[in-house]
Order: C-alpha cells, then sequence, then structure tokens
C-alpha cells in the first residue's frame, strides 16, 4: 500500500458527510433509522494500535543475523585481510549455510567485502550526473589490485565481479535500455565486461560455488546474453543450490524482453523450476521465478497462471514458516502487487486477485511483524531511493501493515474484540 492515501471509490464517495467530532450528519426530515427499528447497543472498538496486538521486533532476528554477517566481511574488507575472508566465504559457500529467512551466508559475506566501494560509487551517482572528479573508479580499482595479489582466487574474484555488475547497474537503473542515456550504458558495458573477464574461465560446478555460479548468473543477464546462455548458468545455479530462491527470483527478471527474453521462454522456465526444485519447494519454483517478474512487467502479469502461482505461495510457506519469508510474501501481495491499478486490465485483474491471497497468509502464518519488510513493500522492486530516516521509514511499514491487519480483521473488530497474534497464529479475545 503507498504510503499516501488511496483515491476514494464511488461508493466511499456515496456516504454521507462527516461532521469534525466524527457522528454522521442526518438530515431533519429523515428520522434516525434506530427510531425506527430499534438498534442494540454497539459494541465499544478499540483503536487500531489496542485492538490488534503483534509483536513487531526491530530489529528482527533476520536483520541482526544479515548485519552481523556483513559487518563481519566489512572488517576483514577494511583491515585487508582477504586471505581469511577468502577463506570464510569458501567455507560457508560450501556448506550452502543460509541464514533463518533463506539468505546464502556466502551471499552476504561478499556484499559486506564490497560495501565500502559500492556505496562510495552509488553515492556518486545518486543525482545521476556525477561531477567529473567523482570518485568513481578508486575503489574498484583498490578491489582490482587486491584481486591480482590473491591470484584471482574463485571467492575474491566473486567480490570484485560482483562490485562491477552493482556498480554497473547503479549506471545504468532497471528501466528500458531505450531510457538510459547513452553514457550510462556505456559505463554500464564497461563494468559487466569487465566482470566477464572476471568470472570468464571459472566453472561454479567445478568449484562446487553457488556463489561463482549466481555471479555468473548476475553478468550473463546483464549483458543481455542469449537467451540458451541465461537459461544454462541459471539452471546451474538453481542445481548447485535449489533452497535459495534467489536463482529462481533473479532468473525471472532477466528472462523479460526489457532484457534478453520473452514472456513465452519466462513461463516455459518457471514451469522448469518447479520441476526441477519440486523436492524442496513443490509449486513453489514457479512462484519464486514469476515473483519479481509480474511486479514489474504487465503483461508479464497478465500472462501469469494465476492458479499455479498461488499453489506456489502456498507450497512455499509449507516448506518454510521463518517470520522473515512470511512477512514477505505477505506484504509482497498486499502491497507489492495490491498497491494502484497500472491500467492494464488483465494484469490489475490478476494483481488484484493475488493481492487477496495476502489474507490467508496473515491469517494462517503471521505471528510477528516486520516493519521495514512491509515499507519496501510499499516501493514495489525500486528500492534505489536512499531511506533518510529508518525510523520514519520503519513507522511508514508497521502503519501500513497495522491498517491491513485491521482491513483483514474488520469483522471481528467491529464486534469489539481483539485480535492477538501468537506462534499458534491470530487469536480472537473480547476487548
Amino acid at each position: 500500500m503507498p504510503l499516501f492515501d488511496k483515491v476514494m471509490s464511488p461508493l466511499q464517495r456515496l456516504r454521507p458527510p462527516w461532521r469534525g467530532d466524527g457522528e454522521v450528519t442526518v438530515p431533519e426530515a429523515v428520522a434516525p433509522l434506530e427510531t425506527v427499528i430499534g438498534t442494540a447497543p454497539r459494541p465499544a472498538v478499540l483503536p487500531l494500535e489496542r485492538a490488534v496486538v503483534i509483536p513487531c521486533p526491530d530489529p528482527t532476528a533476520e536483520d541482526r543475523a544479515r548485519d552481523l554477517i556483513q559487518d563481519a566481511a566489512l572488517r576483514l574488507a577494511r583491515q585487508e585481510d582477504w586471505k581469511s575472508l577468502a577463506a570464510q566465504l569458501r567455507t560457508y559457500d560450501s556448506a550452502r549455510e543460509k541464514t533463518g529467512g533463506g539468505m546464502p551466508v556466502a551471499e552476504l559475506m561478499a556484499f559486506g567485502a564490497r560495501a565500502d566501494v559500492v556505496a562510495a560509487a552509488e553515492h556518486a551517482l545518486i543525482s545521476g550526473r556525477p561531477d567529473m572528479d567523482a570518485p568513481l573508479l578508486e575503489g574498484i580499482e583498490a578491489l582490482e589490485i587486491v584481486l591480482a595479489e590473491a591470484d584471482n582466487d574463485p571467492m575474491i574474484a566473486a567480490v570484485v565481479a560482483s562490485a562491477h555488475v552493482d556498480i554497473g547497474w547503479a549506471w545504468r537503473g532497471t528501466g528500458w535500455s531505450i531510457e538510459v542515456p547513452r553514457h550510462n550504458r556505456e559505463a554500464f558495458a564497461a563494468h559487466f565486461e569487465r566482470a566477464a573477464e572476471i568470472v570468464d574461465a571459472l566453472d561454479p560446478v567445478a568449484l562446487n560455488s553457488p556463489l561463482v555460479a549466481s555471479v555468473k548468473c548476475a553478468v550473463s543477464g546483464g549483458m543481455a546474453a542469449d537467451v540458451e546462455t541465461i537459461v544454462a548458468d541459471y539452471e546451474r545455479w538453481i542445481a548447485l543450490d535449489a533452497r535459495n530462491p534467489r536463482a529462481m527470483r533473479s532468473m525471472g527478471k532477466h528472462l523479460l524482453p526489457r532484457f534478453s527474453g520473452s514472456y513465452e521462454r519466462l513461463e516455459i522456465e518457471a514451469r522448469r523450476a518447479a520441476a526441477l526444485t519440486d523436492d524442496v519447494w513443490g509449486a513453489g519454483g514457479y512462484a519464486w521465478t514469476m515473483m519479481d517478474a509480474i511486479a514489474m512487467d504487465s503483461e508479464a502479469c497478465a500472462r501469469v497462471d494465476l492458479d499455479f502461482f498461488v499453489d506456489g505461495l502456498r507450497d512455499i510457506l509449507r516448506h518454510i514458516r521463518d517470520q522473515h519469508v512470511v512477512n514477505m510474501l505477505a506484504a509482497y501481495c498486499a502491497n507489492t502487487m495490491g498497491d494502484a491499478p497500472m491500467g492494464h486490465d488483465e494484469a490489475d485483474y490478476i494483481r488484484a486477485r493475488i493481492a487477496e491471497t495476502a489474507a490467508w497468509i496473515v491469517r494462517d502464518h503471521l505471528h510477528e511483524l516486520h516493519s521495514i519488510t512491509w515499507a519496501q513493500a510499499s516501493r514495489g522492486l525500486d528500492q534505489t531511493v536512499g531511506v533518510r530516516c529508518r525510523d520514519r521509514f520503519a513507522a511508514s511499514g508497521y502503519a501500513d501493515a497495522l491498517r491491513y491487519l485491521g482491513d483483514v480483521f474488520r469483522r471481528e473488530l467491529a464486534a469489539g474484540q481483539r485480535v492477538i497474534f501468537t506462534e499458534n497464529g491470530a487469536q480472537t479475545r473480547a476487548g
């Protein structure tokens, strides 16, 4: 749900006007209804903050885990202890170690290791027109020296290539190619060409490395390689770590026509992903693959197999109950997909149907609220604008989620009941 109020529907505009004190004005010529037929006393309705009781940890367990992992890698990079960093990356990568929310530890460490360099470049590019003396290359040049001194260690190579990918996307953005200025496209291409050189000789299967596979996918997808190459790279990543949904989500985005795929190939590969990961996710592989693609492309949304997608969401939540995932899926359905119509009739119908699924996710699986996740979902997939005030951002997500919970449980709340979320699900009690 966006941070601004939705436009009133025609039905809302038909409601009678309200006085400042919150009472309905009744024309004098019309007797109030209760004087005609009588009415039972209405139960007192509690304020929403008191009526809906749900734990709201900040930071969440997933946030803490991710921050600790990224910070540990960042410290090693700042200390220039690249040998220890590479050894830890290799250990966690081989073990497929993940956080409770399913995020690979090796990917988090690789991000932390390049965070300073990427953040400096993104800051210089924040206006889209960096100054001539902006330090856009200093950090990446330093990483290139580290890679040379590490004798092209595959783990360090993954970090440096990923830094080139991140900076490249910072130059390009996520719009259609025709919308991107020529200079930005050239910078994007230069960074991706260098990333490709770094990882070209690395074989993720021989290295038993999902991390290397993920970087090769990011490079081939960004360089608009032919669709067969992109699919082959992603299938290797999925085969190496089927429990990592990021592989399928990224594949879905890169198979959109705006990059190098087609709607037909997206559908085919989403179904193949479901078949390849059936023992891990059931139909969830289809939902993971389609999730970001249909959020950013109306035509892809209009073409999605709705029943298969919803079955996939159910299967995902049968296989993983972590509250980070539950909040992410609920917020995705309610906000990212349930946001304002996009002007494409078929897609808007699908979005509305997907938004409806958030209700059963909340009722059956939610037992704590992750405010930041809900705030992020209101932005859709555009996370490029920095959060200037984290507390206000979290507060907006909390208010947004609370309004949605109030809508889901509106009948119970209207009856004067309280909704209390526990580890056993939502329970109603007398107010």
